[in-house]
Protein backbone atom coordinates (compact mmCIF):
# COMPACT_ATOMS: atom_id res chain seq x y z
CA UNK A 1 0.00 0.00 0.00
CA UNK A 2 2.77 2.30 -1.06
CA UNK A 3 0.68 5.25 -2.14
CA UNK A 4 -1.64 5.77 0.78
CA UNK A 5 0.44 8.15 2.94
CA UNK A 6 1.55 10.25 -0.03
CA UNK A 7 -1.99 10.38 -1.44
CA UNK A 8 -3.29 11.44 1.97
CA UNK A 9 -0.73 14.27 1.99
CA UNK A 10 -2.00 15.38 -1.43
CA UNK A 11 -5.62 15.22 -0.26
CA UNK A 12 -5.08 17.26 2.90
CA UNK A 13 -2.20 19.40 1.68
CA UNK A 14 -2.50 23.07 0.95
CA UNK A 15 0.35 24.43 -1.09
CA UNK A 16 3.09 23.72 -3.53
CA UNK A 17 5.68 22.55 -0.98
CA UNK A 18 3.35 19.96 0.51
CA UNK A 19 2.31 18.66 -2.87
CA UNK A 20 5.94 18.56 -4.03
CA UNK A 21 6.87 16.41 -1.02
CA UNK A 22 3.92 14.12 -1.72
CA UNK A 23 4.91 13.81 -5.39
CA UNK A 24 8.45 12.86 -4.37
CA UNK A 25 7.06 10.21 -2.00
CA UNK A 26 4.76 8.86 -4.71
CA UNK A 27 7.63 8.69 -7.19
CA UNK A 28 9.94 6.95 -4.73
CA UNK A 29 7.23 4.46 -3.78
CA UNK A 30 6.48 3.68 -7.40
CA UNK A 31 10.17 3.27 -8.20
CA UNK A 32 10.53 0.77 -5.37
CA UNK A 33 7.38 -1.24 -5.95
CA UNK A 34 7.12 -1.45 -9.76
CA UNK A 35 10.09 -3.81 -10.35
CA UNK A 36 9.12 -5.81 -7.27
CA UNK A 37 5.60 -6.41 -8.58
CA UNK A 38 6.92 -7.60 -11.93
CA UNK A 39 9.38 -9.91 -10.16
CA UNK A 40 6.59 -11.28 -7.97
CA UNK A 41 4.49 -12.07 -11.03
CA UNK A 42 7.47 -13.81 -12.61
CA UNK A 43 8.17 -15.77 -9.43
CA UNK A 44 4.68 -17.21 -9.03
CA UNK A 45 3.90 -17.80 -12.70
CA UNK A 46 4.70 -21.14 -14.26
CA UNK A 47 7.38 -20.75 -16.96
CA UNK A 48 4.92 -21.86 -19.64
CA UNK A 49 2.58 -18.95 -18.89
CA UNK A 50 4.93 -16.40 -17.34
CA UNK A 51 5.03 -14.03 -20.33
CA UNK A 52 1.24 -14.07 -20.60
CA UNK A 53 0.94 -13.37 -16.86
CA UNK A 54 3.21 -10.34 -17.09
CA UNK A 55 1.27 -9.13 -20.12
CA UNK A 56 -2.06 -9.48 -18.31
CA UNK A 57 -0.63 -7.65 -15.28
CA UNK A 58 0.55 -4.80 -17.49
CA UNK A 59 -2.82 -4.67 -19.31
CA UNK A 60 -4.68 -4.24 -16.02
CA UNK A 61 -2.09 -1.78 -14.70
CA UNK A 62 -2.17 0.40 -17.82
CA UNK A 63 -5.96 0.14 -18.05
CA UNK A 64 -6.10 1.25 -14.44
CA UNK A 65 -4.09 4.35 -15.30
CA UNK A 66 -6.55 5.29 -18.06
CA UNK A 67 -9.72 4.49 -16.12
CA UNK A 68 -8.27 6.03 -12.97
CA UNK A 69 -7.56 9.29 -14.77
CA UNK A 70 -11.11 9.46 -16.09
CA UNK A 71 -12.65 8.51 -12.74
CA UNK A 72 -10.45 11.00 -10.87
CA UNK A 73 -11.41 13.79 -13.25
CA UNK A 74 -15.12 13.05 -12.89
CA UNK A 75 -14.86 12.84 -9.10
CA UNK A 76 -12.79 16.03 -8.91
CA UNK A 77 -15.37 17.90 -10.99
CA UNK A 78 -18.27 16.59 -8.93
CA UNK A 79 -16.82 16.59 -5.39
CA UNK A 80 -13.48 18.41 -5.48
CA UNK A 81 -9.84 17.37 -5.76
CA UNK A 82 -9.41 16.21 -2.13
CA UNK A 83 -12.33 13.79 -2.49
CA UNK A 84 -10.95 12.43 -5.76
CA UNK A 85 -7.53 11.87 -4.18
CA UNK A 86 -9.14 10.18 -1.17
CA UNK A 87 -10.98 7.76 -3.47
CA UNK A 88 -7.73 6.98 -5.32
CA UNK A 89 -6.04 6.28 -1.98
CA UNK A 90 -8.89 3.99 -0.90
CA UNK A 91 -8.79 2.08 -4.19
CA UNK A 92 -5.01 1.73 -3.90
CA UNK A 93 -5.37 0.31 -0.39
CA UNK A 94 -8.15 -2.04 -1.49
CA UNK A 95 -6.09 -3.38 -4.39
CA UNK A 96 -3.16 -4.05 -2.07
CA UNK A 97 -5.39 -5.97 0.32
CA UNK A 98 -6.89 -8.04 -2.51
CA UNK A 99 -3.44 -8.98 -3.78
CA UNK A 100 -2.23 -9.83 -0.26
CA UNK A 101 -5.19 -12.16 0.22
CA UNK A 102 -5.37 -13.75 -3.24
CA UNK A 103 -1.78 -14.10 -4.49
CA UNK A 104 -0.26 -17.46 -3.68
CA UNK A 105 3.45 -18.05 -3.24
CA UNK A 106 3.94 -20.93 -5.68
CA UNK A 107 1.69 -22.59 -8.21
CA UNK A 108 4.35 -24.91 -9.62
CA UNK A 109 7.33 -26.98 -8.55
CA UNK A 110 10.67 -25.18 -8.71
CA UNK A 111 12.98 -26.15 -11.57
CA UNK A 112 15.98 -28.25 -10.58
Amino acid sequence: MRGRPALAIVAIGNGFGTWLAAAILLGAGTAMVYPTLLAAIGDVAHPAWRARSVGIYRLWRDGGFAIGALLSGLLADAYGVPAAIAVVGALTAASGIIVAVRMRGRDHKPAI
